[in-house]
């Protein structure tokens, strides 16, 4: 069984259609790339996984459970949204820490607040707290970060604080983890070590869906490539069988510039 499906979701902002019938599915420790020019649809897309934005039309289910569905109103009570947006996390362009935090509570903050709602809470909340913290320093670690855990985003770098950004991202154990052109911010220096990062979760078989510009990184780490365009699936497949083989014209063209520029 896929541990994402996709059907048929669609998305409207007013009169402009940015995502049409976009269906697919992803398996356990699958890393699926996303491509296409800008406005394709592709960062719609993550938001609507996300569920930031609402598809209007179409369903998401992760592991079996049915988490929207666009046809049924119970599916998308902000109470439910919440709780299901944890099976996703979404790492931004734009890194989106906290400038009042250290690295250490930007990865621990959301832990932090759902464990308020734990019953056990205030009889634990030392040990609570203790534990969360030493998950959150052994993300760090894991990111090359554990000496940055008490600094805050100012005295980071920009590839420092997307990998932070990562960390805070599998703080939760999310099912599925997405980047939205996690690179597109930084400057060229700072590209590889976020690159790096992305290949080794890959490598660990983490389940992941990657908009990404990097053409040869996508083809080299990626599991499986979606090419669109116009918020539409043009072509899928697996990764270098798209990039080297492409089947659809508009996939051959697209890469060509790409290749160009």
């Amino acid at each position: 069984m896929p541990v994402l499906e996709v059907q048929n979701i669609e998305k409207r902002f007013g009169a402009t259609h940015v995502l049409q019938n976009i269906t697919f599915s992803l398996e356990e420790g699958q890393a699926l790339a996303v491509i296409g020019s800008s406005g394709s649809g592709k960062t719609t897309l993550l938001r609507c996984l996300n569920f930031l934005e609402r598809p209007d039309r179409g369903s998401i289910t992760v592991r079996g459970e049915l988490l929207f569905d666009a046809a049924d109103p119970a599916a998308q009570q902000e109470a439910q949204v919440r709780r299901k947006r944890l099976h996703f996390g979404l790492v931004f362009q734009s890194f989106n820490l906290f400038p009042q935090y250290t690295a250490l509570e930007n990865v621990a903050l959301a832990c932090r607040l759902l464990a308020q709602e734990r019953p056990d809470f205030r009889a634990n909340r030392a040990q609570i707290l203790k534990e969360i913290d030493e998950r959150a320093y052994a993300l760090l670690e894991q990111m090359g970060l554990c000496e940055r855990a008490g600094h805050y985003p100012h005295q980071l770098s920009g590839g420092q604080q997307q990998r932070v950004a990562i960390a805070r991202a599998l703080a939760l154990s999310p099912d599925i983890l997405c980047f939205d052109e996690p690179t597109s911010a930084l400057d060229p220096e700072l590209t590889g070590e976020v690159l790096r990062v992305i290949r080794s979760l890959a490598e660990r078989r983490t389940t992941m869906v990657i908009v990404t510009h990097e053409m040869a990184f996508a083809r080299d780490v990626a599991d499986q490539v979606l090419f669109m365009d116009g918020g539409v699936i043009i072509e899928q497949g697996e990764a270098r069988q798209v990039i080297d083989c492409p089947q659809q014209e508009r996939t051959r063209q697209f890469l060509s510039r790409y290749s160009a520029s």
